[in-house]
């Protein structure tokens, strides 16, 4: 594992739905709310919020909340980068840098998540390669399952803790 590249993953899967759909579930609050976090609150650079179905743009900052976690844990960010269409950047807190990219392959949508400029230190891989990479699988099955059937399997209740779905 000594020649592993503990700095940065991919991580891909094919999702069955309109590629602008897909790009407006990870740039608007709404549709990052409805498979990945609880709370996604964009400011633009002047400061104001972004409403809810408001794509974000380069420079937004972001406060982000999870189900299953109190209010207490959170992710800041910033949009780094994005096109309108099939790109997306933004800075994820101290776990690096992460690009969602919607592609099609074979007639397929894939959306396609690199997170790099991941901390090298033992405590970050443990947290962020390792932690994200987990995370970021569920959440990729998660973007599927509510675009491809409407089923959102995130756990809801901040009573059960320590769960693979939030």
């Amino acid at each position: 594992m000594e020649n592993h590249d503990w700095s940065r993953f991919s991580t891909r899967i094919n999702v069955d739905a309109d590629s602008e759909k897909i790009f407006s579930c990870w740039t608007t609050q709404a549709g990052l709310e409805d498979w990945f976090l609880r709370l996604a609150e964009f400011k633009k650079s002047v400061g104001d919020l972004r409403s809810p179905t408001e794509q974000v743009q380069i420079g937004d900052t972001y406060v982000w909340r999870w189900f299953g976690y109190p209010d207490e844990v959170e992710e800041k960010g910033e949009v780094l980068g994005m096109n309108g269409k099939d790109f997306f950047v933004f800075r994820f807190g101290k776990a690096g840098i992460c690009t969602v990219s919607i592609k099609e392959t074979e007639g397929e949508k894939i959306v396609e998540l690199q997170q790099s400029e991941i901390p090298t230190d033992e405590e970050s891989i443990k947290n962020y390669h390792v932690g994200c990479k987990t995370g970021w699988t569920f959440y990729l099955a998660n973007l599927k399952s509510f675009l491809e059937g409407g089923i959102d399997l995130r756990n809801k209740n901040l009573k059960l803790t320590d769960m693979l779905n939030s």
